[in-house]
Order: structure tokens, then sequence, then C-alpha cells
């Protein structure tokens, strides 16, 4: 099963017991995560019937408890298992207790598990035991520019992105497979373009073009870790280098948002250095501020796009300023 095929199921209405989401694209298997968590708890979604087990601390007795308690607050626990062969050459009671327990899963609708793996032996008995009515979710990264830019227009739909010609074709071929940065360029470009407009070849150009990753990083990080100083250095230079201002804006702002998602309980998705990053900075902020930073930002993108008398460079001093401190 693919990714859009999760999709159209969840959205059917059809929730299984038990999904493997396997392969090395961390964002498809992080956005089939928070696909299959929206389904099995919806707006009733808590930490008490949330549990977050790690392959490399968990044992089978521990598995089977959490498989086997009951619902607290929600209709379903939804328990999530990561990397069940982390710990190398001694997995083998976990997997074996895991093969068992997804028959078991089969017969009840009280619980459902997610084991998330991102290299795994698909000849395993375990792996064969996500049979129906459980489910594989294959999460490999698109192979060729091809499927990269057909990738980059679907989820330019999801957003509810207008596309011009040659714009997801420039996408794939100026970031590549590399899912989660494309949905980052994406929105950025969206944001240089404006609001309800067409992203064209030339902005998604412009937006990729602007500024390294490790550079982005560095105004993100210091402005969310609350290093005022440090962060008003940085969009400095990011601007005495000719970076535009609406992808200045548009980093902070993609930033926001996954701050508030975090803050507000869903799990962030990416590699796992970026995912502690993002958990991080999101507990120094309560949720009201972080909603209040996002008002912040939809004020400076009007500033910017000629709404307001104040120059483009101190709108982002502001900002940053009000955001970190």
């Amino acid at each position: 099963m693919t990714p859009d095929a999760l999709a159209s199921e969840l959205a059917a209405g059809k929730l299984r017991p038990a999904y493997l989401l396997a392969g090395e694209e961390s964002w498809l298997r992080e956005q089939s995560l928070l696909a299959i968590r929206g389904a099995a708890q919806g707006g009733s979604a808590n930490d008490f019937d949330f549990e977050r087990l790690d392959g490399e601390r968990t044992g089978a007795g521990r598995l089977l408890d959490a498989l086997r308690a009951l619902p607290v607050l929600a209709d379903r626990r939804l328990v999530v298992l990561r990397e069940p062969e982390a710990k190398k050459g001694r997995s083998e009671g976990l997997v074996a207790a895991l093969a068992g327990a997804v028959a078991e899963l089969a017969g009840q609708r009280q619980t459902v598990l997610v084991v998330v793996a991102a290299k795994l032996d698909r000849r395993s008995s375990w792996v064969r035991a996500f049979a129906e009515p459980a489910a594989v979710v294959a999460c490999d990264p698109p192979k060729g520019t091809k499927a990269v830019a057909a990738f980059a227009a679907q989820e330019a739909r999801r957003r509810k992105i207008a596309l011009g010609p040659g714009a997801a074709d420039a996408l794939a071929e100026a970031v590549g497979p590399q899912l989660l940065r494309l949905a980052s360029e994406l929105e950025k470009a969206s944001l240089l373009a404006g609001p309800g407009q067409r992203v064209t070849r030339e902005h998604v150009l412009e937006a990729v073009s602007a500024v390294p990753d490790d550079k982005m990083w560095e105004l993100t990080d210091a402005t969310f870790e609350g290093r005022s100083a440090d962060a008003l250095a940085v969009l400095g230079r990011l601007l005495a280098a000719g970076v535009p201002e609406p992808v200045l804006l548009a980093a902070l702002a993609t930033q926001l948002r996954k701050l508030t998602r975090a803050r507000a309980g869903e799990a962030p998705a990416g590699h796992p250095m970026v995912v502690r990053r993002i958990e991080a900075q999101a507990r120094r902020h309560s949720l009201a501020r972080l909603v209040a930073g996002l008002r912040a930002a939809l004020e400076a993108d009007e500033r910017l796009k000629g709404r307001g008398s104040l120059p483009g460079e101190l709108v982002l001093e502001r900002l940053v300023l009000g955001l970190a401190s």
C-alpha cells in the first residue's frame, strides 16, 4: 500500500488494527502516522491513549501490556513502536511477540498499532504478519525527476497552492527526492508569490536559491531558542547577502507552524535530529504564544506587501525580536 492509498482508505472510514510504515523516506512515514492518528483518535487525541515505544528500550512484555491496555478518554488507543529491530542481535523476543500481537489485534477495535521502520528484511516473519487485515505502507522516496515533480504537484494540491507551468519540475530539479525540504521550499515559494497567487517557476528558483538550508536554520534556531542578539545578527547578514525579505519571513512562518503543531500534540515529521530540535523549541513557548506569533507573521506579511509604512528590514527585525523575546 502507498501513502496515497492509505489516505484514501482513512478518508473512506477504513481503519485497520495494525500498520507497518516501512521505508527510508521519513517525511512519508511521519505524514502517514499523523493521518492514522487523526483517523484513530481525531479530536479526542490525548497522551493517555497515545503510547510511544522505542525498539531500543522496549521488551516483549512492555509491548503486550501497551497493546492490551484499555482506552482512558478516547475510543481507541494508539501505540507507536519505532524500529523494533534496533537492538542489534537482541531483538528476537520483541519481534516474535510483535508477530503474535498483530494477529491478536485483528479481532478487536480498541487499539491500533503502528510500527515505524526505516529499514527491514521484508522476508522476516514479523513483517509478513502485517497481512490483511493489517497493512504495510511503503514509505520510499520517489525515484527520478518525473516522480519527484508529480509528488510536488500533488503536495501543492493538498496545500491548495496553485502551480504555474514548470514550477513542479523546477522544484524537482532544484531539491531532488528530499521530500521534507521539498515541502518547505514549496511553502516558501508560495509565500514569495503571495496569498492566492500562482507559484511560477521563477518563484521556485528564487526561493530555493535564496539561501542555504543551514543558514536558514541559524536564523530560526536563534529566534525560537530566545537568542535575540544572535537572531538579529543572522538576519542582518542574510539581508545584506540579498536574500529576499519574503523568503526570510516564509522560513520563520514555516518554523512557527511546525512548533505550533508540535505544541498542540502532533508528532513532528522529519529526521530524528530535526524532530528533537522542533520539540525542544516548542516546549519553550506556550500554545497561545505560538498562535500569537502566527498572527504577527501574518501582519508582517501584509506590511511587506506594501500595506504599511515601515521598511521591510525593520518589519522583519521587529518580528524576530517579538518571536525571540
